[in-house]
């Protein structure tokens, strides 16, 4: 037996899947995206008995085989290659014990591929609840496979499931329904024609738009067999076969599975009725909203803290113990106050996606989606765009890949286009700092301010959201009829270990993902602030001390400091701000917050990693970053540099301000032109630009 065998996940959304990829694997994890294409590729470890390890593959949901979407193509060609290094030697199916007669059905098709498949049927722990009882024996023997009862929440069953992947060899790979005969002549002479190929791998390449081995659709279109049926002909022919499969599972489950009607609980319908209101749901989603943003102020202030606290003494700590020198001053000024400037928000993310992962687990995300659907019709917008504007609070990127699930290509445009306008998690360094800096650490009847600041700001980037919306819709006219369908999922308490896992792997590639560009940054930045042209910079210290004879009461560190500052105005990076204050002093800000803007082009979170480095120059004091900004004065207006109204400023730009590459990347590739990407980013920069000079303006 091979060291490593390789396990394909496989299930309808809904079903627990991630539950129990979460309890083979743990940590043992990696998230990334299929080569070439934007779907996302789970993939784990799971250690088997005698030493031997399993690579978990965890497949996008899918309902069946008939592909309606670009998630369900990867899983279809994927079991249909097996040269493919990720083709599985064993299938996992793992099904809903609520729902398993619309789960059998992608398990009985899986089967007619001839790959060894076993059956999880997860939440068994529910089945007494729900007054559910299973002829497991007989149930395997119809279905010609092994079956393991599991519940992931309880780490029922999950032993018996890696025994059973363990000894795949063993399962039986004949199908058991046999698909053929609902058209016994088409079949028979498609066998005929290709007498080596699975016949019903055939029947996949010629009904959907994959390939598999040496055949593809222009053979088959060859045969006079395929060329006499129409389009129709073939989704008629699906039709009468997914009838057949469902006739075969009724008459199974009318034999194998009782369901005691009075055990079952009208819970879940009453919820429903309170959750999804049209007044009250709202009412609910906002308090829910508002509790949000207060735990992530109030819970993650001391661990904050803390941190800037430690980079600070970690970058004085450096200047005092290494030699004295550039190196020593790239790692104390530039990489550590870089760095410094992302590791702070890690509590703050880390409490977000803890109630985002809260909020999916529970079952509660799917009934604000099904409540949004019906603002989103208002406005032009497919019930389907709520979820990349929901999934856009975690990153602009995937959302836009979210997109791909609506249909008309209009809707999608627009969706895609507004969806940056959401408050994604890399604005969140900047918002928070900006707000600690000019909100007061106040209470508004019982709120804290600064929590409601952070929620209105949300609020603000969706509304925003929704109205360019409107706006696209009566450019683009978009008449056209789409529907919204959501399966509405069994309310379920979270999984301790799901959560942890998803704020873990979240907040990681989110710190990571941004350390690599602060780290690039903060080098670049650290170098052209250190460095300088001519006389000015490189004779500072004279310069300076000329100004003041030997009798001034000037201390050595007041004059160090202004030397610092002296040598800041006239090195690459001071000359560069002065080019660019003009622009953004009647924004109110500085050369220094210039720059910040500009460099935060390559992802928001940047800015405060650069001011963080820009204000570590030269400084030899153990200060905090969030202390060195409020210690900024305004070199036009004089007092504070970041005040309320630069601060609202400030905020309103970085709402509304496309500033992410990354974002404009993807949309590119999304939309296969330039075109839409730059329009966003000069519409969306423009109008910043214009609401950040009104605010200013009006509240100086």
């Amino acid at each position: 037996m091979a060291k490593q065998i390789n396990v394909a996940l496989i299930g309808n959304p809904n079903t627990g899947k991630t539950s129990v990829f979460n309890q083979l694997t743990g940590l043992n994890q990696k998230v990334g995206n299929y080569p070439g294409i934007t779907v996302e590729k789970k993939e784990g470890i799971c250690k088997l008995p005698r030493g031997l390890k399993a690579h978990i593959l965890d497949l996008p949901g899918t309902y069946s085989l008939n592909a309606s979407s670009f998630d369900e193509n990867v899983v279809i060609e994927l079991l249909l290659n097996k040269n493919d290094k990720d083709y599985p030697d064993v299938a996992v199916v793992v099904s809903d014990v609520e729902n398993l007669k619309r789960n059998l059905l992608l398990f009985t098709q899986i089967k007619d591929l001839g790959i060894p498949t076993i059956l999880a049927i997860n939440m068994a722990d529910r089945m007494d609840r729900k007054g559910i009882s299973l002829d497991v024996e007989l149930l395997e023997e119809r279905l010609k496979t092994k079956i393991a009862l599991v519940s992931a929440r309880k780490r029922m069953g999950i032993d018996y499931l890696k025994e059973l992947i363990l000894n795949y060899r063993h399962l039986p790979i004949e199908p058991c329904v046999n698909a053929s005969v609902i058209d016994p002549e088409y079949f028979g002479n498609l066998r005929k024609a290709f007498p080596n190929q699975s016949l019903y791998k055939l029947w996949l390449v010629i009904t959907q738009d994959v390939n598999f081995g040496n055949i593809n659709r222009g053979e088959l279109k060859k045969t006079s067999d395929f060329s006499t049926k129409s389009i129709s002909d073939l989704k008629r022919l699906q039709q009468k076969e997914t009838i057949l499969r469902y006739q075969f599972i009724n008459g199974l489950l009318k034999e194998t599975m009782t369901i005691d009607k009075n055990a079952a609980t009208d819970l879940r319908s009453r919820l429903d009725r309170i959750l999804t209101h049209k007044v009250w749901g709202y009412v609910i989603f906002f308090g829910i909203l508002l509790l949000i943003f207060q735990a992530i102020y109030n819970w993650s202030s001391y661990p904050m803290d803390l941190i800037d606290a430690t980079f600070a003494s970690l970058s004085e700590w450096t200047k005092n113990t290494l030699p004295t020198g550039s190196f020593t001053n790239l790692i104390a000024e530039g990489i550590i106050p870089g760095l410094g400037g992302i590791v702070i928000f890690i509590p703050q993310i880390a409490f977000l996606f803890l109630f985002i992962s809260i909020l999916e687990e529970s079952g509660y995300m799917s009934r604000v989606v099904f409540l949004m659907d019906r603002i989103m019709r208002r406005f032009g917008l497919s019930g389907k765009s709520v979820v990349p504007l929901v999934s856009g609070t975690a990153c602009a990127i995937p959302a836009v890949m979210a997109s791909r699930n609506i249909e008309h290509w209009k809707e999608r445009l627009i969706t895609i286009l507004v969806v940056p306008f959401t408050t994604c998690s890399a604005r969140l360094p900047v918002y928070l700092i900006i707000i600690a800096l000019v909100i007061p650490d106040r209470n508004f009847i019982g709120f804290n301010l600064q929590g409601l600041t952070l929620m209105i700001l949300y609020l603000l980037g969706f509304g925003m959201a929704i109205f360019s919306a409107w706006i696209l819709n009566k450019i683009m006219k978009t008449n056209s009829k789409s529907y919204f369908v959501i399966e509405m999922p069994n309310y379920k308490l979270p999984m301790i270990k799901n959560v942890a896992i998803n704020v873990v792997e979240k907040t990681k590639s989110f710190v990571f993902g941004a350390g690599k560009i602060i780290l690039a940054i903060s080098v670049i930045l650290w170098v052209l602030a250190s460095y300088g042209p001519g006389d000015d910079f490189e004779n500072a210290r004279e310069v300076v001390s000329s100004k003041y004879d030997s009798e001034s009461d000037i201390s050595q560190a007041e004059l160090d400091e202004e030397i610092a500052s002296f040598k800041l105005k006239n090195s690459y990076i001071g000359i560069m701000g002065k080019g660019i204050e003009p622009a953004v002093a009647p924004l109110g800000y500085d050369w220094k917050i210039g720059i910040a803007i500009i460099s935060s082009f390559a992802a928001r979170e940047v800015f405060v990693g650069t001011l963080a480095t820009i204000y570590s120059v030269g400084s030899d004091e153990e200060e905090t970053i969030k202390n060195r900004m409020a210690a900024e004065t305004n070199p036009v207006l004089g007092g504070p540099l970041f005040t309320f109204a630069s601060g609202v400023s400030l905020l309103l730009f970085y709402a509304f301000a496309m500033q992410c590459m990354s974002t404009l990347a993807i949309v590119k590739r999304e939309t296969n032109t330039w075109k839409w990407p730059i329009l966003q980013l000069v519409i969306m920069s423009g109008f910043a630009y214009v609401v950040a000079l009104i605010a200013f303006q009006l509240l100086k």
